[in-house]
C-alpha cells in the first residue's frame, strides 16, 4: 500500500538527506516510524530554499520519498488571503500525487493538511487524519472547521484520530473518532536516557525550559521564577533551548531581573541535543498558557528523569497524574517559583518524581505510537504492506 502525507511543515533540499529534503522538530522521526508501516510512502511538503537550517534532521524512511509542494506566502490574515492562490499553483500535484495513492495521512492543524483532507474526500481514497492541536478547546472559526470536519467524515475507511487523552472518547457525536499520543522517543532513546535522578548538584539546581520561544510558553514566568527560587537555592540557573519570537524580549527581561548570568539561550537545537541538554538538567519548567495537544518535549523531559513543573493543560494532569511533577495553577513567576521549590527542597520526594517520570515515559515510546496507529489502520484498511514486504 502507499501511503501519501500531506503537511504543512515547512522544509528545505538537503544534500545530506537520502531523499534531498530535511526539515526539524519531531516530524521527521514520526514520518520515519510511519514509513514503516507501508510498502511506500510520499510526503507532500511545502519547500523553499530559505529559512534556519538550525535543529536540521534528514526526512528519511523506509521506502519514503518527497515531493515539493510550494511554500505559502504570508503570515495570519495574509496567508489565508493568499492561499487560495496556493492551491491552483499547486493542484495538479496534489491531485496527481493523490490520485496514485491507496491512502492519505492529513495532519491537522494546518491549512495544506486541510488541503490534503479534501482532495483525498474528492477522489474517495482511505483517509487518516490526525489532529495535532488541543482538541478539547477550539478557540477560532478554523478550530472548530477542523472538529466538524473529523465528526462529519471519520467511521468505514476514514480513520480519525485525535491527540490527546481523556478517560471518554474524544467526540460525543461520533464515537469512531479516537485518542492517540504523540512521541519522539524511540525504546532505545527510552532505556539509554531513563536516568532516575539522586538529587542536585550541591551549587545549585539547573532548571531547564524547552519549546517554541512564544509569549504563550510561560517562559517569562519560568525567568520571573529564578529570582524567588535562588533566595531559596542561590545557585539556581536556567537554561532555554528553542527559538521564536518572543526570544529578544525574554532576553531584555533577563537582563532587567539581573539575571543575564544565571538565565542561559541555547536557541534551537536537534533532537539529539535537546535530550543531551535534559540529561544534564535536574528540573524541567513547562508552565504553558497555550493550547497544546500533546507535548512531546514534556514526555521527552520525563523519559530523561526529570520532575516537571507545569501548567494544567491538555494531558499534563495525565502525565503528571503518577506522581512524576507539579502542576502549578497558574502560568506566573510565583506560581513557579512555589513549584520549583516544593519539588527541589525534598530530595526524597524529589527521587520519587523522577522513579515516576521514567516509568511514565516508557508507556509512551515511538514504537508503541506506530504500532498503535497500524493496528487502527489495519481495522479499517486491511494489510498495510503487501505479503512479500512483510516477510
Amino acid at each position: 500500500m502507499k501511503l501519501v502525507v500531506v503537511s504543512h511543515k515547512p522544509c528545505w533540499p538537503s544534500a545530506d538527506s537520502p531523499t534531498g529534503f530535511a526539515t526539524d522538530g519531531g516530524f521527521p522521526i514520526q514520518m520515519r516510524a510511519l514509513s514503516q508501516l507501508f510498502d511506500a510512502t510520499t510526503l507532500l511538503v511545502p519547500v523553499s530554499a530559505t529559512g534556519s537550517r538550525d535543529g536540521s534532521a534528514a526526512l528519511t524512511g523506509e521506502g519514503l520519498s518527497v515531493v515539493a509542494l510550494t511554500a505559502p506566502r504570508g503570515r495570519g490574515a495574509m496567508r489565508k488571503l493568499l492561499f487560495p492562490f496556493w492551491i491552483a499553483q499547486n493542484a495538479g500535484t496534489l491531485l496527481r500525487e493523490i490520485g496514485r495513492s491507496d491512502a492519505v495521512h492529513a495532519p491537522i492543524p494546518g491549512d495544506v493538511g486541510t488541503a490534503g483532507f479534501l482532495v483525498a474526500l474528492l477522489l474517495r481514497k482511505r483517509l487518516f487524519v490526525r489532529h495535532c492541536g488541543n482538541w478539547l478547546r477550539q478557540k477560532t472559526a478554523a478550530d472548530r472547521f477542523w472538529k466538524w470536519l473529523m465528526e462529519r467524515f471519520a467511521g468505514r475507511e476514514r480513520v480519525m484520530l485525535a491527540t490527546g487523552g481523556a478517560s471518554g472518547r474524544p467526540s460525543g457525536r461520533n464515537d469512531q473518532i479516537g485518542w492517540v499520543f504523540s512521541s519522539s522517543m524511540t525504546e532505545r532513546e527510552l532505556a539509554l536516557h531513563g536516568r532516575c535522578r539522586d538529587g542536585f548538584r550541591e551549587e545549585g539546581p539547573r532548571l531547564l525550559c524547552a519549546s517554541r520561544v512564544e509569549r504563550d510558553k510561560g517562559i517569562g514566568a519560568a525567568i520571573g521564577s529564578l529570582l524567588l527560587v535562588r533566595q531559596v537555592f542561590p545557585g539556581a540557573t536556567l537554561e532555554i533551548v528553542g527559538d521564536g519570537g518572543a526570544l529578544p524580549e525574554l532576553r531584555l527581561l533577563a537582563r532587567h531581573l539581573g539575571l543575564q548570568d544565571a538565565v542561559s539561550f541555547r536557541g534551537k537545537v536537534d533532537h539529539a541535543t535537546v535530550l543531551e541538554r535534559m540529561s544534564r538538567a535536574d528540573l524541567f519548567c513547562y508552565p504553558t498558557q497555550s493550547s497544546e495537544g500533546f507535548p512531546k518535549v514534556v514526555l521527552e523531559a520525563l523519559a530523561c528523569g526529570l520532575p516537571v513543573v507545569a501548567t494544567p493543560v491538555s494531558v499534563l494532569p495525565r502525565l503528571l497524574g503518577d506522581g512524576a511533577g507539579i502542576l502549578v495553577e497558574e502560568s506566573s513567576a510565583e506560581a513557579v517559583a512555589r513549584g520549583v521549590i516544593a519539588c527541589l527542597s525534598d530530595r526524597e520526594g524529589y527521587r520519587a518524581m523522577s522513579r515516576a517520570a521514567v516509568a511514565t515515559a516508557r508507556s509512551y515510546s515511538l514504537e508503541t505510537w506506530r504500532d498503535s496507529i497500524g493496528e487502527r489502520l489495519s481495522r479499517a484498511w486491511g494489510p498495510l504492506k503487501c505479503a512479500s514486504a512483510s516477510r
